[in-house]
């Protein structure tokens, strides 16, 4: 929080347009929780690419301006709304969605949208399963209706969604294959699900991949940049294969021919779509994952709060994903002990003589 108990810090936008238009305020309205609803001390947040489309007002969904963005967090509960009982002031948890913005010293949620953190992951782990892992499974099993023993190629796995996609079709019983664009990025795929990894960037890639998975071709493909693959995708499915697009940043010319011959689907995934039932049925797998041990979110760049900024510019422009971009926050009540200690160190006579 900043100066007073009522206001806090939190980045907001009043105009769509580039990175810039990310502005940290330090005298927002502590936001309070309503009936259902949660008040949530946030430790740490993940940034995911929808909400740089959002900024823009690219997207389709367009918040009511002025706004903060922020979806994925990690923290702890601060207060509780009426009717909560799951709930209570110092429970760790983490969120798939918000109400008044995750960019923020303290956000609100409603209660459904908010599940325990386990002791196995940190917060900054925590801030990384929302998007990434519930847009994974419903890729893979609700619209991709994946089975045990087809094979899956995560086109751009070693980002948020590639990773969560690699872990959850490996533990499901699939055949992983993906694709990054990075030495560094292809071996944390592997350590992470992928049974065999090809670099994007290398001019026969595609080639390879047709090699390895032989004539009978790759059963669902998970697709972070469809405008720039999806014709490519269409070359590399088996027959009534999938191509699920997660991600994609503007048009792209395809021949509708290569989707009869094959009788292929091509499959848009939007959360933004799911019903309760079918958040419900994501939240149980996935928390019995962390569970199990082997949801376990790789977390790749980390900003600080007055950092949004270069972050939003990061995730767009980077040449490769290294795993769950997050914004970590440290709070005013932190900070303050830590200069306190270190103050003391520097003066150790006054520890002296308050113990005398």
């Amino acid at each position: 929080m900043a100066t007073g108990r009522n206001v806090m810090r939190a980045v907001r936008v009043s105009e769509f347009g580039g990175p810039e238009v990310l502005k940290l305020l330090s005298d927002v309205l502590l936001p309070n929780p309503k009936e259902n609803q949660v008040l949530i001390k946030v430790h740490a947040c993940g940034v995911n690419p929808v909400e740089t489309y959002i900024r823009s007002g690219t997207h389709a969904r367009k918040p009511a301006l002025p706004y903060t963005p922020g979806t994925d967090v990690a923290g702890v509960i601060e207060a509780v709304g009426e009717h909560v009982t799951v709930f209570k002031k110092g429970d760790r948890i983490f969120a798939n969605d918000t109400i008044s913005g995750g960019y923020a010293d303290y956000t609100v949620a409603a209660a459904d949208t908010v599940f325990p953190l386990s002791d196995k992951l940190d917060f900054k782990q925590g801030a990384a399963i929302g998007i990434p892992y519930f847009t994974a499974f419903r890729a893979l099993f609700q619209k991709g209706h994946a089975k045990a023993g087809e094979t899956v190629l995560v086109h751009g796995a070693s980002g948020g969604v590639g990773i969560a996609a690699c872990q959850i079709a490996r533990a499901y019983g699939l055949k992983v294959l993906g694709t990054a664009g990075t030495e560094e990025g292809m071996n944390i795929v592997l350590r992470n699900g992928a049974h065999k990894m090809f670099n994007h960037r290398e001019a026969d890639y595609v080639d390879k991949i047709k090699e390895f998975s032989g004539v009978q071709g790759v059963d669902v493909i998970i697709e972070m940049l469809a405008n720039v693959n999806l014709a490519t995708d269409l070359q590399l499915l088996s027959p009534g294969g999938r191509v699920m697009i997660v991600g994609s940043r503007g048009p792209i010319e395809i021949n509708p021919r290569d989707t009869m011959m094959k009788e292929s689907s091509i499959i848009g995934v939007s959360l933004f779509c799911a019903t309760k039932k079918l958040m419900h049925e994501c939240e149980t797998a996935l928390l019995a994952g962390i569970e199990a041990g082997w949801l376990k979110p790789v977390v790749g760049p980390e900003y600080p709060l007055e950092k949004v900024a270069k972050a939003h510019e990061h995730i767009i422009n980077s040449r490769g994903a290294l795993g769950k971009m997050c914004i970590k926050l440290e709070h005013c009540q932190v900070k303050a002990v830590t200069e306190m200690v270190s103050w003391l160190t520097k003066r150790p006579f006054l520890v002296l003589r308050s113990l005398q």
